[in-house]
């Protein structure tokens, strides 16, 4: 995407912004939502805290999670803390890596879970899982492209 590894390390390093497609309801998330709460470091700082919670088909979900490596500009990785109380997977490790690429970057967004524990939670998350997953990381990648064109669009036009 046509970004800095250093503007785009910025956008991401926002775990609001990059996790915003779970602050509204939406198909995927069964029309439940996710509110965040942080510590002092907003999830900026290795050991930052981020926990989240919600509902799902009228399930409380919850979640907290800790920044485990944070390199500027180029990874950033958090997991779960505890055990997550959430449909479709269990405890994960998430993160991003941001390649230079000339005057671009190359994003890599990625996610490792378990299945939930209970055997209900284990069968839910063989079939939702994977589909979750994807779908999340794939959110994350694509609002980062939309962010970037549009810069690139606006930049493109006041220049005409």
């Amino acid at each position: 995407m046509a970004a800095s590894p250093e503007a785009l390390f910025d956008y991401l390093d926002d775990q609001a912004r990059l996790g915003s497609h779970m602050q509204k309801p939406s198909m995927m998330m069964l029309g439940g939502q996710m509110s965040y709460e942080f510590d002092d470091a907003q999830g900026r700082a290795v050991g930052s805290v981020i926990r989240m919670e919600g509902t799902m088909l009228g399930v409380r979900l919850f979640v907290e999670e800790v920044v485990i490596e944070r390199r500027p500009p180029r990874r950033k990785v958090w997991e779960t803390r505890s055990r997550p109380e959430l449909i479709g997977i269990g405890a994960y490790r998430m993160g991003f890596e941001i390649e230079a690429a000339g005057q671009s970057s190359r994003l890599r967004v990625f996610i490792d879970y378990d299945y939930p524990r209970s055997i209900l939670g284990r069968i839910l998350g063989w079939i939702f899982g994977p589909i979750y997953a994807r779908w999340c990381v794939k959110r994350m990648a694509e609002d980062a492209v939309r962010k970037f064109q549009r810069q690139e669009s606006l930049k493109r036009s006041s220049q005409v």
